[in-house]
């Protein structure tokens, strides 16, 4: 499907796709400030942009064998640049709703050829690990300069634009061809390991939910509750950030030494305190200490998570409804965290999510210990002296 090149193109598009979210805390705080609507109104047009974006992955997760790499990844490059770009121009709020809609659908257009894309490659989480270096280091740079930009909505909106125009010219590299249609085989029509990826696919909403309502609130945290100024934040963010990418390089090198269920079971337990610690914030040194331990340890097990969705399906498929249902939560987070911070304050939001983490670590946690690689050797005369893997879910 993918012509015979460097993952860059998918590692691009990766970045590209995931910017969104990974920007969301500045995104929702300037909506607040730069447009005359309330602190809800702002978490919900955030949640309006990741549902637009999760619904593309639904509509494509099958489809982009059959449509074509390059002219996919180039429609939501597109939609991308003109949805976040009209957003950014103005300050009409419908029309700032209706762009920020239509680039979270082109971000998840991305998303879904890149996750199709990894899921083939030899080694998807090396891939994965790639790309969410680039989104920390892209998101990390931009926390580090938006507050310098002046006041408004337009910055965030814009950086996302520019990266999705900046990522264009590497669709060149892949293929313009559409597949030719798969027999209706087993192998085919039905998606493999249907238990645990449906599973996974059900337990991704919740543990992405939780993450996100404290992501979209932080920034109110940092400015209300523990008392800092934007630029501080800002500072903050950028090191959590630059936390993760350590994470992300100490992930991309333990590999699967650890196996999946390890990192992810444990990994999602030690996010949970570092959320509940994170929202209860007072001061500098607390904010800080919550953030980038929780930013270290996010994209560590994220990575995992997709590279055990992409493990389940080597056409890729699980790895995009995955991915979609992750974006299903993260779409719920911002409105969540506002509602339950408004309602209840931000302590009692940390603690009720990280008791849902809790909850959700146990089936996580279950499919990767479900899942086990085989490797066989054949001497099939097509594949003489070749290693084939067999993903088996028990």
């Amino acid at each position: 499907m993918f012509a015979r090149t460097t993952p860059w193109p998918l590692v691009a598009l990766f970045t590209a796709g995931y910017l969104a979210p990974y920007l969301l805390p500045t995104t929702v705080g300037r909506l607040e400030s730069g447009l005359p609507i309330s602190a809800t109104q702002a978490g919900a047009i955030g949640s309006a942009l990741l549902l637009s974006s999760a619904a593309a992955g639904f509509l494509l997760a099958s489809r982009v064998d059959r449509i074509g790499p390059r002219t996919l990844a180039r429609a939501g490059l597109l939609l991308a640049v003109l949805g976040y770009g009209g957003a950014a121009l103005t300050a009409h709020v419908p029309a700032v709703v209706a762009g920020a809609v239509a680039g979270g659908f082109g971000s998840g257009t991305v998303t879904a050829v890149a996750a199709t894309g990894i899921a083939a490659q030899r080694d998807p989480h090396r891939t994965t690990t790639l790309g969410l270096l680039g989104v920390s280091a892209l998101a990390g740079a931009v926390y580090l300069t938006v507050p310098h930009l002046g006041p408004g909505h337009a910055q965030p909106l814009a950086a996302i634009a520019l990266t999705a125009l900046a990522v264009w010219p590497l669709t060149a590299r892949l293929s313009p061809r559409t597949a030719p249609a798969l027999p209706r085989t087993a192998a085919g029509s039905r998606l493999p390991h249907l238990r645990s990826g449906l599973l996974l696919a059900a337990a991704m909403p919740c543990w992405s939910a939780a993450q996100n309502s404290l992501w979209g609130v932080s920034g109110r945290i940092g400015l209300t509750q523990a008392h800092l100024s934007e630029v501080t934040v800002g500072v903050v963010f950028a090191v959590a950030l630059g936390a993760g990418l350590l994470g992300v390089v100490g992930a991309g090198a333990l590999g699967p030494r650890l196996g999946q269920a390890l990192p992810i079971g444990l990994g999602t337990v030690l996010i949970a305190g570092c959320i509940a610690l994170s929202a209860s914030a007072t001061d500098l040194t607390t904010f800080a200490s919550g953030e980038i331990a929780w930013n270290l340890l996010y994209p560590v097990v994220l990575s995992y998570v997709i590279g055990l969705a992409a493990a389940l399906d080597p056409r890729g498929r699980w790895a995009v409804l995955v991915g979609s249902a992750s974006s299903l939560g993260t779409a719920v987070g911002p409105m969540t965290g506002s509602l339950l911070s408004a309602r209840a304050g931000f302590p009692a939001m940390g603690t009720v999510l990280a008791v849902g983490l809790l909850a959700v670590a146990v089936p996580l946690t279950a499919v990767a210990l479900r899942r086990r690689t085989t490797t066989v050797t054949t001497t099939h005369p097509a594949l003489t002296d070749e290693t084939v893997r067999l993903d088996v879910a028990a």
